[in-house]
């Protein structure tokens, strides 16, 4: 007779990310208020983005639009930088 094995199809899969101090102390201060861990809460964030639930793909489409114009500005400013670099150092009233 062979041995009947129990597969457990749903398998877990850890992740690993870094929050400030603050933010960490904040969201585990509001799990705790609530009795809930931040596994539980990740993992229905989680499934609410699987599920497209509006409110949370509004929340990710901000988060895309923050990052994006972030990345806008950081250009802009690099690019003023080098702007003025090359001014400088082309400066024909300059001692250099």
């Amino acid at each position: 007779m062979a041995k009947k094995t129990y597969v457990d199809f749903e398998t877990k899969k850890s992740i690993h990310f870094n929050l400030t101090r603050e933010s960490h102390a904040s969201l585990r201060i509001a799990c705790f208020q609530r009795k809930l861990s931040m596994q539980e809460v990740f993992e229905e964030f989680s499934q609410r983005i699987v599920a497209e639930d509006p409110a949370i793909m509004r929340i990710l489409d901000q988060l895309e639009e923050d990052k994006r114009s972030k990345i806008i500005k950081k250009l802009s400013v690099d690019d003023a930088e080098s702007i003025y670099n090359v001014i400088e150092s082309n400066n024909p009233l300059s001692d250099g």
